[in-house]
């Protein structure tokens, strides 16, 4: 029996309409489909005089290289880049990423400049007025200008071997990091303090080709990189040997990024340089010999710890998504100045009315890179994982910037190391990087 032509079409329509979302979803898919480049550069100095930022002068010699290394993520419509180095510190990183925005097209604000906070390395650029830092003289204006050169040329490399690309996210836990704020007979003192808050999480973000073969690991952790601090040799310390076994795993064909999370409070478990135990009399130079074994060994030990992880994490994740919304932003807050207390003789802090705190954010699809420029304690990334809407918030500190620490507005009470040491006054930095950083993230959700 024939059907009504109005019958025929009532079916038509709801074919139609049926069809219509799976076509959009497909189409919006493809608009967000995701590409990736990632690089590595050597950046070890050739010239080591007056760049030891830890009490000045120069550095004895190189234990291991270090490095900067580069990820881009791009999905069509957007363009995103987190630049990883190793090294102790930057200044304001404005002047290269204009750099960067006119030579290759990404814009200031979504471009992220990280430093691992290796304290055997030297920094970058100027120190930010109203900071509390170890300023450098013309051998560190040149070395900053070598190194900026050298991010363009890497980030110019993964531009080039951008492809097509598929993500995941994984967490996991490295029991490597320690609250370093100890009560003794002395006062309080940068110590080992184990009931003390500390975030052991290890985030791991696997971006991967098509056929499953790796090309970066981007993970992040809280921890000073100071268990060789003192033997006066460049290195990467903890946060090198983790990013080096990384890509030693995958036969060095992935580019390992350290991110440094909320490590303004946190130590490692070990320190080689108080494990060799104590001066012996006279007999310093194999003293030192032994002390610096030590410290080395200690380094690539926690390392270790940390880089297994992030490779336990990065081959267990499954599945992941080909295609992604990329969203960038910056702002800055300003806090009143408040006198740090110069803890080593060589700081500096500039007279200012206010101290700027840069703030950043690049997502990818439900993940939130959130960047802040100094030192961040444990309990403020406690406050920002509680008000943030997406679980898979990663805090960056030391990003595009180093102001100093940011202490929680409840240790103001007592005189730690990270409160004597801020340059922002009570009551500004908590609140300003929680809710800057929140309000980033629901504008472009």
């Amino acid at each position: 029996m024939r059907r009504p032509i109005a019958a025929l079409l009532g079916s038509a329509c709801w074919l139609l309409a049926l069809s219509a979302h799976p076509i959009a979803e497909v189409n919006a898919a493809e608009a967000n489909a995701l590409r990736v480049g990632a690089a590595k550069v050597e950046i070890t100095p050739t010239n080591l005089t007056n760049l030891n930022p830890m009490g000045g002068g120069t550095f004895a010699g190189v234990h291991d290289p270090i490095f900067a290394r580069v990820l881009i993520v791009d999905n069509g419509r957007n363009t995103a880049a987190l630049v990883s180095l190793d090294l102790i510190e930057t200044g304001d990183t404005l002047r290269v990423r204009e750099r960067i925005q006119k030579e290759l097209g990404i814009p200031v604000n979504h471009v992220i400049i990280a430093a691992s906070h290796s304290h055997s390395t030297p920094r970058l650029g100027k120190v930010t007025p109203g900071a509390l830092a170890h300023d450098g003289g013309p051998e560190v204006a040149a070395y900053t200008d070598t190194v900026n050169d050298k991010i363009v040329v890497a980030l110019e490399q993964a531009r080039t071997s951008l492809q097509p690309a598929r993500m995941g996210i994984a967490t996991g836990r490295a029991d490597v990091s320690v609250n370093r704020d100890a009560f003794t007979a002395q006062g309080w003192k940068i110590g080992f303090n184990p009931d003390g808050p500390s975030d052991k999480t290890v985030w791991v973000i696997r971006f991967e080709k098509p056929s499953g073969e790796p090309i970066a690991v981007l993970f992040n952790y809280a921890v000073h990189s100071t268990v060789t601090l003192g033997n006066q040799m460049v290195s990467g310390d903890l946060a090198g040997a983790a990013e080096r076994h990384v890509e030693q795993h995958y036969g060095d064909k992935v580019v390992a990024l350290w991110t440094l999370g909320p490590a303004g409070d946190q130590s490692p478990k070990f320190s080689g340089m108080s494990l060799a135990g104590p001066r012996p009399a006279g007999n310093t130079p194999v003293e030192n010999k032994d002390r610096r074994s030590s410290a080395f060994d200690a380094m690539d030990a926690q390392g270790f710890m940390v880089g297994a992880e992030v490779v336990r994490l990065a081959n267990s994740i499954q599945p992941t998504v080909a295609s992604a919304q990329i969203e960038a932003d910056e702002r800055v807050i300003s806090c009143p100045m408040k006198q740090g207390v110069n803890q080593m003789a060589d700081m500096k802090q500039a007279q200012v009315s206010s101290v700027p705190i840069r703030l950043g954010l690049i997502m990818i699809d439900r993940i939130a890179l959130a960047t802040v420029s100094g030192e961040v304690v444990t309990n403020i990334y406690s406050h920002l994982r509680k008000a943030s809407p997406l679980a898979n918030t990663i805090l960056v500190t030391l990003a595009n910037d180093r102001i100093g620490y940011l202490a929680d507005d409840a240790a103001y009470d007592t005189p730690i190391f990270e409160v004597n040491g801020t340059p922002a006054a009570r009551g500004c930095a908590e609140n300003g990087i929680v809710n800057g950083l929140v309000d980033m993230i629901n504008q472009h959700l």
